[in-house]
C-alpha cells in the first residue's frame, strides 16, 4: 500500500493514499467558534471551508504556533462529512509500506492504525477515520452549521 508520509516533531506519520485529498502550504487559518478544542479553525479549500485539526495535540506533542514551512495535509475518510486539515511540520514523501504491524490493542494508541518499517526508520499509520471521537465530530457539525 502506498502512504504520504509526514513529520511532527521529528516522528513520522503515514497516511493512506487513498485518504489524501491535496497537500499544500500552511496558510493562515481563520477561528472557528464553538469548534471542539481539537480544531485549530478552518481553511479554504479550493471554495470549500476546511476544518484544521490539531494533530499536535491529538498524539500528546507540545503546541507550536504556525509556521510558513508547516504544510496541510488534506484527508477524507467514509466517516468524515467532508475533508479535513491535517496541520503538520512537513509533508515528506509517498513511499510504499509492507507489514504494518497492528497496534490498536496498546494502550493510547488510538488514532494509530500501525506501525511500518521504512528505509528512514519507523512510520506510524495514521487512522484518519478515527481521529474525531463522535462528541468532537457532533461538535464540529454544529460549529460549521
Amino acid at each position: 500500500m502506498r502512504f504520504v508520509t509526514f513529520e511532527l516533531d521529528g516522528a513520522r506519520f503515514g497516511v493512506p493514499e487513498r485518504d489524501v485529498v491535496a497537500i499544500s502550504r500552511a496558510v493562515l487559518i481563520a477561528p472557528l467558534p464553538r469548534a471542539p478544542a481539537i480544531v485549530e479553525g478552518v481553511v479554504d479549500l479550493h471554495g470549500a471551508i476546511v476544518p484544521v485539526l490539531d494533530v499536535r495535540a491529538r498524539f500528546g506533542l507540545p503546541p507550536r504556533a504556525l509556521s510558513a514551512s508547516d504544510h496541510f495535509v488534506f484527508v477524507r475518510a467514509a466517516a468524515m462529512a467532508g475533508p479535513r486539515a491535517l496541520r503538520v511540520d512537513r509533508a515528506l514523501d509517498l513511499i510504499e509500506l509492507d507489514d504494518i504491524a497492528d497496534v490498536r490493542d496498546l494502550p493510547y494508541v488510538e488514532h494509530v492504525a500501525g506501525v511500518a518499517r521504512s528505509p528512514d526508520g519507523l512510520v506510524l499509520v495514521h487512522d484518519v477515520a478515527t481521529f474525531l471521537s463522535e462528541a468532537e465530530q457532533l461538535a464540529l457539525a454544529d460549529a460549521l452549521a
